[in-house]
């Protein structure tokens, strides 16, 4: 997957019905699998399986995403009862549909702390523990649910980018997209709630 992520000029995320591309290539993928070989530093958050990246242009990502869970203001898994559509122009959120109470102050403290809501992390989840309907309460164990995951807010300590200063970046929230498929270029990498073997 890390090799498929970085050689990819750019990907879609086809969030039934609603579009999220990046238009860019991507950062070099990090891995949270458990195999350490060929790494130098050796150790990772439990659970294991998760690879992710980020657009190099974060400006590059634009459209419309599907989120079904958000890690909310108490770092717990929060899902609201229909899915909150993002709205994305230029890396930013710049609108969100059918949102809550609690997913718009997710927003409001990250626009009071950091002026804008960037969309950094792009990660694929791999854990096939948990799903869609098989979720767990804490945000950071649940992110290495099998399917995609983003974030919210200027903070990745992972990926520097020149436009934002790591000292004002305080926010990366987790939010989980609604997942039909994933394209690396014009390849098919994700359906059906699984990844493809990918050579």
């Amino acid at each position: 997957m890390k090799a498929r992520i970085d050689r990819a000029r750019h990907g879609v995320v086809d969030s039934g019905g609603e579009r999220l591309v990046f238009g860019s290539p991507f950062e070099s993928a990090k891995l949270n699998v458990g195999d350490y070989s060929g790494m130098t530093n050796i150790g990772g958050q439990f659970p294991i399986g998760e690879v992710f990246t980020e657009a190099q242009d974060l400006e590059a990502v634009n459209g419309r995403v599907r989120i079904f869970v958000f890690g909310d203001t108490s770092f717990s898994v929060n899902q609201p009862a229909q899915p909150i559509i993002l709205v994305i122009d230029k890396g930013r959120v710049v609108d969100a549909i059918d949102t809550t109470l609690e997913f718009d102050q997710v927003l409001a403290n990250i626009r009071a702390d950091e002026g804008e809501v960037w969309l950094r992390e792009l990660g694929f989840g791999m854990n096939r523990a948990f799903s869609a309907t098989r979720t767990v309460s804490d945000i950071g164990t649940y992110e290495r649910m099998c399917g995609i995951h983003l974030s919210l807010g200027a903070k990745h300590g992972v990926y520097s980018k020149p436009n934002i200063k790591r000292k004002d970046a305080r926010h990366h929230v987790d939010v989980f997209a609604v997942t039909e498929a994933v394209y690396l270029d014009d390849e098919l990498v994700y359906r059906d709630g699984a990844w493809q073997v990918l050579q």
